[in-house]
């Protein structure tokens, strides 16, 4: 029988549980909660962007850089870690910069500690929109990490994506590699696979977590526990629904598209009809217009006695 334990080592153990734990967090940070990934506004351009050496939009240097890796503003010199001495001085500023990193495009502060590894752990490394193929260097917006696939996201494409992200490639929730019922989805490839399936010999599973992939590696997820949908297309014989005469199909198909023409055919002799009719009623309009100006013209006229007036004979009587 093992011993019991006492109150003090239970105390122990949970305190070095939580410490161990706390350790953890502290090297995950949360990609939106990073200092290389914070949010910054530019003092001459009142531009609000991601952390950066130089502004976007003006090229500005900023008074205040925050540092990538730990995000501090002002180096109060309080250990030996600094690489440039400043005893007794607080350093701000350009003064507290030592390098920029190339893949962040924001200033390291000059600690040893962040100097020396930033550039192997910054999250954004490979950060590159799985949407607009951009890069942090082609726009001034923020990094974020898809809650289903785990990509890059763009400040502009993140909630387009996230809201599209569980639709699988295939039009039902069968597995890839037999036709059983994928009971495991990876929203990287957009596939389901069943139980036998997600046994890999190149990814390993890992104690305590979903299997990987079989294709790309990536922790896949229990399909009950998402809301994914599958893909629907409308061609050919799926662009039919059944009707009531129970036309479903490829006889519904060719019968909605020949009613389309029939449709079609007999709207644009309607149309000419009554294209012909316009045009004849803007003749019967454009005569009795001419008539009517004509005879405007020849009201007025005077061509003094003639025989058609009726007063010739008397001028001749006179002569």
């Amino acid at each position: 029988m093992p011993k019991k334990k006492t109150g003090a080592r239970k105390k122990a153990e949970n305190r070095r549980e939580r410490e161990k734990q706390l350790r953890a967090s502290r090297s995950t940070v949360d990609l939106a909660k990073h200092p290389c990934n914070a949010s910054m506004e530019c003092d001459k351009c009142q531009r609000r962007q991601k952390n950066r050496a130089f502004c976007y939009f003006c090229n500005a240097v900023q008074k205040l850089p925050i540092c990538a890796q730990c995000g501090k503003t002002k180096c109060m010199m309080k250990s030996s870690d600094c690489v440039i001495k400043h005893a007794g001085v607080y350093s701000t500023g350009l003064a507290m910069v030592g390098a920029i990193c190339d893949f962040c495009e924001a200033w390291v502060c000059h600690g040893r500690k962040c100097l020396s590894t930033h550039a192997c752990a910054c999250p954004l490394t490979d950060a590159e929109c799985v949407e607009c193929e951009r890069g942090v260097w082609d726009h001034g917006g923020r990094i974020f990490s898809c809650s289903f696939c785990h990509n890059f996201l763009c400040e502009d494409d993140q909630f387009e994506h996230q809201a599209s992200c569980q639709v699988l490639e295939a039009e039902t929730f069968k597995c890839v590699s037999c036709n059983r019922l994928g009971q495991h989805s990876c929203l990287r490839c957009k596939a389901c696979f069943c139980d036998e399936h997600t046994r890999s010999k190149v990814f390993k599973q890992e104690k305590g977590k979903q299997p990987p992939c079989p294709k790309c590696g990536h922790e896949t997820q229990e399909t009950k526990d998402l809301s994914m949908s599958t893909r629907s297309l409308k061609f050919g014989r799926q662009a039919g629904a059944e009707e009531g005469d129970g036309a479903s199909g490829y006889d519904a198909y060719w019968k909605n598209l020949s009613s389309d023409k029939y449709g079609d055919a007999s709207y644009h002799e309607e149309e000419e009809e009554y294209e012909a009719e316009d045009d004849e009623e803007e003749e019967d309009e454009g005569g009795k217009d001419s008539d009517a100006e004509s005879s405007d013209l020849f009201t007025n006229l005077n061509l003094g006695r003639t025989y058609a007036s009726g007063y010739a004979h008397f001028e001749e009587q006179e002569d």
